[in-house]
């Protein structure tokens, strides 16, 4: 997680080297948990959104149970299932040499189940948002279901995949409690923004790298919410522009 771009930057905000290995690392799991969480709260949200099924309402207590389990617990969680005596990670660490627990790729794993419930809402309440008139019409003006799709459906719903990738990319900066019991706080190697926070508050002396830390998370949080209000607004104003399609409805 070193290099030039980390060395310079940690120059030009007057950053430690472990500062700005964790603003670096912080910045790599957010984006990963955002390529990651999107295309699986979409998959939910229209599941959720457009299906009727056995089991609907347990799958959908399942996906925001991280919103009111504590962190901790669903950290805990992680470990017992994908530590290396866990259920299903020690199978991957026999089979294919596969290991989260206390890596980063954890942390990534950790932020996008705890991002997860914010994203599937977005996307689920931008689906159920959609006048389904307009999709009956195309169907019955010979669209296919994918036309319809990709033309009337994901177009009017794309301020809530902006709102779900945002809001994925604003939770993992985030990330506490569920990172630290999974992945511990291993400088370097694990130690996001929050838990270097947390190192530096048990530290004596450690008020002025606190207040570092600290501005930075809540600059990197103030620009992730403007960002999304300034993208939302934008696409809505396309998607209003814009014809939906080859052909009128």
């Amino acid at each position: 997680m070193t290099g030039e771009g980390p060395q310079a930057l940690a120059q030009w905000l007057h950053l430690t080297p472990t500062e700005i290995e964790a603003l670096w690392l912080s910045l790599i799991v957010a984006l990963w948990c955002v390529v990651i969480c999107v295309p699986i709260a979409g998959l939910l949200g229209w599941v959720l959104a457009r299906r009727e099924f056995p089991g609907k309402a347990v799958l959908d207590v399942a996906v925001h149970l991280p919103l009111v389990l504590p962190p901790v617990a669903t950290g805990y969680l992680l470990l017992l299932a994908l530590g290396r005596q866990g259920w299903i990670g020690a199978s991957l660490d026999n089979w294919f040499g596969l290991t989260f627990a206390f890596q980063w790729t954890g942390a990534v794993i950790a932020s996008t189940v705890m991002a997860l419930p914010l994203a599937v809402r977005a996307i689920r309440l931008a689906l159920e948002a959609v006048p389904q008139e307009l999709e009956i019409s195309a169907a019955s003006l010979g669209a296919s279901r994918s036309q319809i799709l990709w033309h009337v459906t994901l177009p009017l719903c794309l301020p809530g995949f902006a709102a779900a990738a945002i809001l994925a990319f604003a939770r993992s900066l985030g990330e506490f409690g569920a990172t630290i019991t999974f992945v511990s706080n291993i400088p370097g190697e694990t130690q996001t923004i929050p838990n270097a926070l947390y190192a530096v508050l048990q530290t004596p002396g450690g008020d002025a790298p606190a207040m570092r830390l600290m501005l930075i998370s809540l600059g990197l949080a103030f620009a992730a919410l403007l960002v999304s209000e300034l993208l939302a607004r934008r696409v809505r104003y396309h998607v209003g522009r814009a014809p939906r399609s080859g052909w009128s409805l």
